[in-house]
């Protein structure tokens, strides 16, 4: 078997093996069909129960709308005395729709006060107390008799074969037969059919509290042998769309489109042009695919050697701007030393180490964006903020030599104007410390708070959110004001704190 198996064509053996793959699928369809023609016999067993049910409700609903309307009307006419009872109940059953018109009036022990129409063969009917019904097939089996106890007598109708097969009917589907029980006769309204049926399904349903029994013939309707035979006809459909499917993707879009993949996936950017097969089958649009690759490759090459060579020019020269920058900002920052050191008065030497610290925080910025600027991720805060803190350490007077900066800071990134802002928002509160607290710790917490926003918060006890301060005070405010609103933020002045938000880029 093995070797005769080797023997065979490729597509034979694939076939073969198509054929065992498919093989439990198609067991598995089957059974979905068989499965699918029981629940379709199943729901026509529930239709034909639902025909019936819905006859024998309305029927019922005819008889019991005919008790209520006779019961009303006999109790309210003979509320009046039996005198004209029968002419008031007529008056009144007359503006009730689908109500029969013929009934007869009796007394509490049922002797008949009056009648309209022709009840006939009332008096076999047994007597019913007040607020109780009695539904029978009337005595010469020609319609249905239904007699309501009122207050001072009883009332007695009966409903035609006409009424009640109309009402049967109203559903709008098929009764092959019905019949009405009441364990001494039984009235026919519908059917049988003139041809026995077998298939006739008979229920039965009670109504009227159990007086009567409606007996419904519903014709039950099955799957036929060609509705078997479509329900399966997907399963063999499937088969052979499957086997026809796979003969031409295999042959004219596969087969192409993997020497195509092979060829595309032995491409090495940078070691020689790209090789492609020319024979690619039939289908034009494959070589025009073909085509394209090369095409599109040859074009991403020529960008690439052009956008490369682009960014490692713009490259050198933004590192040479940025290297110059910050170069020119530490000679301004050492000069400003050099002349501070030399300066006659200690408010001078005050001013001018002032501006020293500005200008070696503006270096600071610009030599950390210098050290991100390769990976394009911003600047980080967190090596600035300790560089500068360092930086303001060591510029610090005699007075306060002795100054801790305490620093709490998260691994954050920001864009260069934000990094601005905050090392000088930075430089100047702990300057102002400085000059005004001497060796009083400074507190410098970064944290972030939301996905976008981090919390910048400086602590040192000479923060004090007064207004009315001296000159020196109230420009302090207005310069850590304004650049908290150069974050686009409002700085939060507490007694011994304050702090702001700024914008951050996304954790990575």
């Amino acid at each position: 078997m093995a070797e005769r198996f080797a023997r065979l064509p490729t597509a034979a053996k694939l076939l073969l093996i198509l054929t065992a793959v498919l093989l439990p699928i198609g067991i598995a369809l089957a059974w979905v069909g068989n499965t699918g023609i029981q629940r379709a016999d199943a729901a026509l067993d529930g239709r034909s129960e639902d025909v019936a049910r819905a006859s024998a409700a309305s029927v019922e609903s005819l008889i019991a709308r005919n008790a209520l309307a006779l019961r009303v009307a006999a109790n309210g006419a003979l509320g009046f005395g039996p005198d004209g009872a029968c002419e008031r109940t007529q008056r009144s059953l007359t503006i009730a729709p689908a109500v029969a018109q013929s009934f007869e009036l009796e007394s509490a022990d049922g002797k008949p006060i009056c009648s309209v129409g022709t009840p006939g063969g009332m008096d076999e009917l047994e007597i019913v107390p007040p607020s109780d019904i009695r539904v029978r097939i009337a005595p010469d089996a020609s319609a249905v008799a239904l007699r309501v106890g009122v207050v001072n007598g009883m009332a007695t109708a009966i409903i035609g074969v006409r009424e009640l097969r109309t009402a049967a009917l109203e559903t709008g589907r098929r009764v092959d037969s019905l019949v009405l029980r009441d364990g001494a006769g039984e009235l026919r309204l519908i059917g049988p059919p003139p041809v026995p049926n077998p298939d006739l399904r008979m229920t039965e349903w009670p109504l009227s509290n159990g007086n009567l029994v409606a007996r419904v013939g519903v014709a039950h309707q099955r799957v036929t042998t060609l509705d078997r035979l479509m329900l399966l006809l997907p399963l063999l459909m499937w088969i052979a769309a499957a086997i026809i499917t796979w003969l031409m993707v295999s042959r004219l879009v596969i087969r192409p489109l993997r020497r195509l993949e092979h060829g595309v996936s032995a491409y090495r950017p940078g070691e020689g042009n790209l090789d492609l097969p020319e024979r690619l089958g039939p289908s034009e649009e494959i070589r025009e695919l073909r085509n394209a690759f090369s095409r599109t490759i040859a074009q991403i090459e020529d960008s690439e050697r052009e956008t490369t060579s682009a960014l490692e020019g713009q490259r050198r020269l933004v590192r040479e701007v940025h290297h110059r920058v910050k170069n020119n900002l530490q000679v301004v920052a050492s000069l400003l030393n050099i002349h501070g050191r030399s300066a006659g008065t200690p408010e001078a030497q005050a001013a001018y180490a002032g501006i020293s610290r500005r200008v070696g925080a503006l270096s600071i910025v610009h030599r950390n964006h210098f050290a991100e600027m390769e990976e394009n991720r911003g600047i980080s805060l967190r090596p600035l903020v300790t560089e500068l803190a360092a930086e303001l350490r060591a510029s610090t007077p005699e007075s306060a030599r002795g100054l801790a900066i305490e620093l709490e800071i998260d691994s954050l990134n920001t864009t260069q104007d934000v990094a601005v802002a905050v090392a000088f928002l930075i430089t100047e509160i702990v300057e102002y410390a400085i000059l005004h607290a001497g060796r009083e710790p400074v507190e410098i917490s970064l944290r972030r708070t939301s996905e976008l926003t981090a919390r910048l918060a400086l602590s040192s006890p000479v923060l004090v959110p007064d207004e009315d301060g001296d000159s020196e005070k109230l420009q302090f405010e207005r310069i850590v004001g304004g650049l908290a609103k150069q974050l686009r933020s409002t700085l939060e002045r507490k007694l011994g704190r304050y702090s702001v938000d700024l914008p951050v880029f996304p954790a990575a």
